[in-house]
């Protein structure tokens, strides 16, 4: 595949490999604590290797291993697969406007081999929307290292599960080796926000039927994500056009406010125009006191 790209797009495939590099140990862990529980539930071992490569999704492979031991109904099963990687949607509308001049099939394709750490490091980047060079060989480099350590510690868990009691407790183990990358996407209040109400919500819908704490989790964390973006504008909105305090600049703003509004045209000023009109009136009013004094 490498020999067909261009010069750009190695160079831009080799970097997204180096980039997702130190994410493979909790990649790693995940998928032989994966392989572990698929090779100790009730499915064969031909049935196990053909759910992780079928299937890659841990989270989701996990969650219906009890309610395929327990016989419940495939739909049980299939909803309970959909709630939990309800997140995919999500991710799969972000990268959206990035890919949306391929065809269909391989939309599919980058949406199969997409993740939770392949999206976050790709969408870090900032890309510009649509096609750019390089910009697909970053994600399938990062991609395939995600999907090759995947495959390989997860047939790992399969084979040799009976190397590994329960009681070393693997499960906490690839829990941990996932949780710094999770800390390293937290990155300004509204992250914050977005992550703590969806750790509320989870913790409250946790005995859900079909896992439905989930996507409820990520439905609020998203809400709030919104809301706290929507403040945060508002707020600094209120900072432009707030006047600087002072009788002098207090008594300035009609006067500069009069003059402002008799040289704009018919249509209206931009605000940032207007709020730096009447800063520099308060300010000019705040040196005359001073000089006055």
């Amino acid at each position: 595949m490498l020999i067909r790209l261009s010069e750009l797009d190695r160079r831009a495939f080799r970097d997204g490999l180096n980039h997702y590099a130190p994410s493979l140990m909790a990649m790693f862990s995940w998928g032989l604590v994966t392989g572990i529980a698929m090779s100790k539930s009730v499915l064969t071992m031909p049935q196990a290797l053909g759910m992780s490569l079928l299937v890659y999704a841990g989270s989701s492979q996990l969650a219906v291993l009890p309610l395929l031991a327990a016989k419940l109904p495939i739909w049980t099963v299939l909803l309970t697969a959909a709630m939990v990687n309800t997140r995919f949607m999500i991710f799969s509308a972000g990268l959206a406007p990035h890919f949306a001049y391929h065809r269909f099939w391989r939309r599919v394709l980058i949406g199969f081999f997409n993740g939770d750490i392949i999206y976050l490091f790709f969408m870090r980047r900032d890309f510009p929307l649509g096609y750019q060079p390089g910009k697909e060989a970053f994600f399938w480099g990062m991609a395939l290292a995600s999907w090759v350590g995947w495959q390989l510690s997860s047939v790992l868990g399969i084979v040799l599960a009976s190397l590994f009691p329960d009681s070393w407790g693997l499960e906490l183990a690839g829990t941990l080796a996932l949780i710094p990358i999770m800390v390293s996407a937290i990155a300004g209040r509204s992250t914050v926000i977005a992550v703590l109400v969806a750790c509320v919500v989870a913790l409250l819908g946790f005995d859900l039927p079909y896992r439905l704490g989930l996507p409820l989790a990520v439905l609020a964390a998203l809400l709030a994500g919104l809301a706290s973006d929507a403040w945060m504008e508002h707020a600094d909105l209120r900072k432009i056009v707030r006047p600087r305090p002072g009788r002098a600049a207090r008594a300035s703003l009609p006067a500069a406010a009069a003059e402002l509004s008799g040289a704009a045209a018919p249509a209206a000023r931009p605000m940032s125009d207007t709020a730096s009109a009447v800063s520099a009136a308060a300010g000019q009013s705040d040196r005359q006191e001073r000089g006055r004094v």
